[in-house]
């Protein structure tokens, strides 16, 4: 039995176009598994995470990235009492519109697309599932309903000033409420993505040997969990103990999560899941304790793991795929495959082009990206 403040599929504002629901799956389930089924989503399993996906077959992958948030997202939700398909779905879904390459691959596409109304990773993703995904016969996306559009949308907190144009367009017709919290559910989802990455972003750096168990025992949060696991297993070997290490963290976040929102949602006291988005303020939330502590730990991923040297120049010589494949398909629209854009696709203008080659460009997976630059570039040197 869910809270009364848990999202209800029986209660969904619907979908943008009208589908008799499945008599076996809730509204939400079906959206779940219309993201699993979806092209997006299986190309994530070649984009980069951190380390770009060709480095190794051991370092996680979008993809990867995106099944753990979900696990994380479907712990949390049942013990708040959510609907833990609306949570996994958002969770699934949230990183669906990152380009190749990771944030340096957005980074340079946000640059190239500057004087086209830039890009935006978050907003790409409602893009791909209102439009880009083309395999219905009745309409263009995954037509999912309202409640997972807008935690697609506005899973991070409300979006206010100006709108990215691919969340601006689809806003137009169908009404997220941009302004407002989004559900509990979108929340968790959010909380999930943050408490992934900063366990193993650490896990994968601790691999590509970028910092040493000695550092990372000298960090808020980690040095407990190291103090309990030296005591419990005095002989352990390094590679156990930094697993049993941060799997103690993983844990030690999930669960001041936990705490966090109980007390939130107690003081609120929440009689609908509409009462969520009105709040004012988000209700799952880390401590303000953990949170200073993360902010710690998070400053030490970005110069030791994201800037480390050796990343970011190995980003740096795969983005080169990107600041070149962008202006020859503005220049030559006629090689765009013609799912995408025909030899005409230039007579709407250099907007509406430059955002057709960003859709083009962005759903590259890192190795197809690299294939295309080689294909078109080196074959003239």
């Amino acid at each position: 039995m869910g809270s009364p403040y848990s999202s209800n599929p029986k209660k969904s504002r619907g979908r943008l176009f009208f589908e008799e629901e499945s008599a076996f799956r809730s509204a939400f389930q079906r959206d779940r598994d219309r993201i699993i089924h979806s092209s997006a989503f299986r190309r994530l399993k070649h984009k980069t995470q951190v380390f770009i996906e060709h480095e190794g077959d051991y370092f996680r992958t979008r993809l990867t990235h995106s099944i753990e948030v979900a696990q994380v997202a479907r712990t949390i939700a049942g013990v708040l009492g959510l609907n833990s398909a609306l949570t996994e779905t958002v969770a699934l879904a949230h990183d669906l519109g990152h380009p190749p390459f990771g944030h340096t691959g957005e980074d340079a596409l946000n640059d190239l697309m500057a004087p086209f109304g830039g890009f935006d990773h978050n907003a790409q993703a409602l893009r791909i599932v209102t439009m880009l995904e083309r395999h219905y016969a009745d309409f263009d996306g995954l037509n999912l309903t309202w409640e997972t559009l807008e935690g697609i949308a506005k899973h991070n907190g409300p979006v206010t000033g100006e709108l990215p144009y691919a969340l601006a367009e689809y806003n137009d017709q169908h009404d997220l409420e941009l302004t407002s919290h989004a559900s509990a559910e979108a929340q968790v989802a959010a909380l999930a993505d943050d408490i992934a990455y900063n366990s193993h972003d650490l896990h994968d750096g601790l691999r590509a040997k970028l910092f040493s168990l000695e550092e990372l025992s000298k960090m808020p949060i980690l040095e407990n969990c190291f103090r309990e696991v030296d005591r419990k297993y005095p002989a352990l070997d390094e590679e156990r103990r930094a697993h049993e290490t941060l799997r103690r963290f993983f844990g030690a976040m999930v669960e001041d999560v936990i705490a966090q929102s109980q007390h939130n949602l107690k003081d609120l006291s929440p009689k609908s899941a509409q009462e969520i988005r009105w709040a004012g303020r988000a209700m799952i939330r880390f401590s303000n304790k953990i949170w200073s502590d993360l902010k710690v730990i998070r400053e030490f991923l970005f110069h030791r793991v994201y800037r480390a040297p050796s990343v970011v120049e190995k980003r740096r010589e795969v983005t080169t795929a990107v600041h070149a494949l962008f202006p020859h398909y503005m220049a030559h629209p006629d090689q765009l495959p013609t799912p995408w854009c025909g030899p005409d696709a230039a007579e709407e203008g250099e907007t509406a082009l430059a955002r057709l080659v960003t859709d083009y460009i962005s759903g590259m997976t890192d190795r197809y990206a690299l294939q295309q630059y080689d294909l078109i570039f080196k074959e003239r040197s």
